[in-house]
């Protein structure tokens, strides 16, 4: 059995780390402010950019009708010239931003590489799991190290295919660090580049049993409050590892951050958080034909990015010293890409100062505070409600209890207690999310109403019957970055849930069946 960090150790290694070594670095032409306690504004004029440019990139999103955007930041010269939410998002809200957080834990390998925590990048990685009696060991998995973990050349018999097929297989299995260490190796680590979220859980763990400390928390210490974070979500699975491969919820804010700690090679605010040579190798190409990977960043041809299923993203531009993150719930997620290269970097028309453009600037401020209002939504005219269905009175308030399934969700609940609303009732087993119940409030006249939903996050729910026997659900989880089309067909004692996620993370839809509590 695993071991679980004790409080004891916790308790050490937190002594341990905050007195450990810091690497004061001479100013040398770095930026003339850090943004620890928050970033500063500016008139994208004054950094050298088109303000009509930048409200041409807002107005275009606001008309996209394939790509659910959620912000949009950009950082030039370390001020912030475009800070534009869209609603329901809203300002200061923590978003999930998937497999961005990888490019966070390849930096917390850097850090604990630079505080002596690991050796390097070429140590062993069952050099750290001498405790557990691992599966399919042979020399291609003894030859392992952290650098092929980092650059996703594991080795592993890892499909990435349909939903990442081995991702989800080790969601399902009861200890995920244990199912990824067992997996069998298809070749030699280091040859071939496969995408493996396993392996960067695998990271945490690495992090975890060489300082004691769970990956958020070794974050939080080493690396959030250094750069000011406003606050954190991270989730961790059964036996206390933090999620490496995602799911890390952070604001815009701080995901630019990030980028800004990479674009001033690993120092902050005096202090050296990286090595010397870890930007440089972390960008760079991985090697063995591996062209478009670094350590967990994504290689453009303009410089590096980080990103997440449903449109999270971090470009970083080091040319124009350019930062460009987005948030998004799904669709189009190229579109990220296509605005930063059609509007954002022809924005850039100067390394100096340009002219005051006032109605430029206003044109971009006012479309700032349009991508907030809910143009389509209160604003808009609640729709007529159909008379409900016959049954819609039969199934109303009551309990239907749920096959096992891979979500644990134990049972639905339906109600229809007010003529233009719906409530949602789903008891859930003990899920990684750490929600024993979700409850939604759903608008039945086209207009969603937005409650609390998983991790306290909100959420936005419309629906309706679609027939005499189906009500269909939709769900933005806005923030947790996923959208459900959820139907329940009740049929008798019976019903048939279906899932099906949006976002495109879970590939096929989950179909649940359930009855009647009391029936069976």
């Amino acid at each position: 059995m695993p071991r679980k960090p004790t409080v004891l150790l916790l308790t050490l290694s937190l002594m341990l780390a905050a007195l450990g070594p810091v690497m004061p670095v001479a100013a040398q032409g770095g930026p003339d402010y850090w943004p620890t306690d928050g970033w500063q504004f500016s008139t994208p004029e004054e950094q050298g950019m088109d303000s009509d440019k930048l409200a041409d990139a807002l107005a275009f999103l606001l008309e996209q009708d394939d790509y659910t955007i959620h912000s949009l930041t950009v950082v030039r010269n370390g001020y912030m010239v475009v800070d534009a939410y869209f609603y329901p998002f809203e300002p200061d809200a923590l978003h999930d931003i998937a497999s961005v957080t990888k490019s966070f834990t390849a930096t917390l390998i850097g850090i604990a590489i630079q505080q002596g925590y690991l050796p390097g990048v070429e140590e062993p990685v069952l050099s750290f799991f001498i405790d557990r009696e691992i599966a399919n060991v042979d020399a291609n998995k003894e030859a392992q190290t952290i650098k092929d973990l980092l650059t996703m050349r594991t080795g592993f018999a890892c499909d990435a295919s349909n939903g990442e097929i081995t991702l989800q297989q080790m969601l399902a299995s009861p200890e995920w660090v244990q199912f990824t260490l067992d997996l069998p190796m298809l070749g030699a680590p280091g040859e071939v580049w496969e995408y493996c979220s396993p392996g960067v859980h695998l990271l945490s763990a690495i992090v975890t049993y060489a300082s004691g400390l769970p990956l958020w928390d070794f974050a939080q210490m080493t690396l959030f409050d250094p750069l000011g974070f406003d606050d954190s979500l991270w989730p961790a699975d059964a036996y206390g590892y933090t999620y490496g491969w995602g799911d890390l919820r952070i604001t815009p804010h701080d995901m630019a951050k990030l980028g800004f700690l990479y674009l001033n090679d690993g120092v902050w605010a005096g202090t050296r958080l990286l090595p010397e040579d870890w930007v440089a190798t972390a960008t760079s190409p991985a090697g063995n034909g591996t062209d478009h990977y670094g350590y967990l960043w994504w290689l453009e041809n303009d410089g590096y990015s980080a990103h997440g299923r449903g449109g999270q993203s971090i470009f970083v531009i080091p040319e124009d010293e350019l930062i460009v993150v987005t948030t998004a719930g799904g669709g189009n997620t190229g579109v990220a890409r296509d605005v930063l290269d059609d509007f954002i970097r022809p924005a850039i028309q100067s390394n100096d100062p340009l002219p005051p453009n006032p109605d430029g600037y206003n044109r971009l401020q006012a479309l700032h505070g349009e991508a907030l209002q809910p143009v389509e939504v209160l604003l808009a005219e609640p729709q007529p409600i159909p008379p409900l269905p016959d049954i819609a009175a039969n199934i109303s308030g009551k309990t239907y209890l749920l096959e096992d399934n891979f979500f644990g969700l134990r049972a639905v609940v339906l109600s229809f207690d007010r003529p233009d609303e719906a409530t949602l009732i789903v008891p859930t087993t003990e899920h990684p999310s750490g929600d024993p119940l979700f409850e939604w409030q759903i608008g039945l006249d086209g207009l969603p109403r937005i409650t609390p939903g998983r991790m306290n996050m909100p959420a936005a729910a419309i629906g309706g019957w679609v027939s005499d026997d189906t009500f269909e659900i939709e769900i933005d989880e806005i923030g947790n970055n996923f959208c459900w089309r959820i139907s329940l067909t009740f049929d008798g004692d019976h019903v048939i849930v279906t899932m099906q996620d949006l976002t495109g993370f879970y590939g096929q839809p989950l179909v649940i069946q359930g009855c009647l509590e009391g029936s069976r």
